[in-house]
């Protein structure tokens, strides 16, 4: 392994041909991923950049600007700088570099490996450890925060909402009643504290479904998609590809109805003569998903989906 190659165990890119493909890299061309993980993505974009060409890898976790240095350091580290920060300032942040327009952005929404495989991360339910979540663990609320605080119908909200959970409501009551003086602080003390509401044979389904929804409470995670999917609009170039990879139907939903239509719910706005005004011509009539080759090597690549999109050539209003 050279020492520009990123550790495979800390993060496995997930459908990673198929990523490149999507963003039909130019050696001379500019690209974003906004989400560096744990750098298999980038690694394999700036393998295949040129001199003119460069990456901007964009994440807020500390861990992952740490495994960033390693590119940094590389034969390739003049052509690839890291932004940590939350790819919501996607626009912000490449205008301050003077890094607009793009050639094609890539996005993998997924939690990485090595954030899954770290135990006080909290972000998987195989293991004990602090109920913590945050994408970025050095500041806002964790998710120990978000069951201890909320109030029931709060709490009711978020796991119908965003877990998707059947029985959302006795659930909500279950952690107010658990949670008592001491609160509920770990792992464990979740899966006690529910214990009565999970589905017998359906636990590790259920217990998915709980985590899906406080990790995207504690990280705001559909609001920051959308804010990010309406700037690509404005820092890609005409002709310039998104390439969007989600891991549940919340996620691929707004990327799909974003494609498709340029908005998150209704349809394409028209012009006065009834021409969809659409920023992105869609590449992906049906979402491209992992062969059974990757899924025998890497489970979990088993829910992502994949969809490309090219920038249309018209003007858009700097504000929509």
């Amino acid at each position: 392994m050279s020492m520009d190659t990123p550790n495979a165990t800390y993060h496995r890119p997930v459908m990673l041909q198929e990523c490149l493909e999507g963003l039909d890299l130019r050696p001379d061309g500019r690209y974003v991923d906004v989400t560096f993980g744990g750098g298999g993505h980038s690694w394999a974009i700036l393998e295949r950049l040129g001199p003119q060409g460069h990456l901007f890898s964009f994440d807020q976790d500390a861990d992952a600007e740490r495994q960033a240095q390693v590119l940094q350091q590389g034969p390739r580290g003049d052509r690839f700088t890291f932004i940590r920060a939350n790819f919501g300032e996607l626009q912000r942040e490449l205008d301050h570099r003077s890094a607009i327009p793009v050639d094609g952005l890539l996005a993998d929404l997924g939690v990485s490996s090595y954030q899954f495989d770290t135990p006080e991360r909290g972000f998987s339910t195989r293991f004990d450890g602090p109920l913590d979540m945050r994408m970025n663990p050095e500041e806002g609320p964790t998710a120990a925060d978000v069951v201890n605080e909320y109030a029931e119908g709060e709490l009711h909200r978020i796991f119908g909402m965003y877990g998707e959970v059947q029985n959302a409501r006795t659930l909500a009551k279950a952690v107010v009643q658990a949670r008592g003086t001491r609160g509920i602080q770990t792992i464990a003390d979740l899966k006690k504290a529910i214990a009565s509401c999970t589905p017998r044979g359906k636990e590790n389904k259920y217990l998915a479904q709980v985590f899906q929804a406080l990790r995207i409470e504690v990280n705001n995670e559909l609001e920051v998609l959308q804010a990010m999917l309406t700037q690509c609009a404005q820092v890609l170039r005409p002709g310039g590809r998104l390439v969007v990879m989600s891991y549940h139907s919340l996620e691929d939903r707004l990327v799909k109805n974003y494609l498709a239509a340029g908005k998150f719910f209704g349809e394409a706005d028209k012009d006065l003569y009834g021409n969809p005004q659409k920023p992105f011509e869609v590449l992906t009539r049906k979402p491209i998903t992992a062969s059974e080759e990757e899924l025998q090597l890497n489970n979990r690549a088993r829910s992502a989906k994949l969809r490309v999109g090219i920038r249309n050539d018209f003007p858009l209003n700097p504000k929509s």
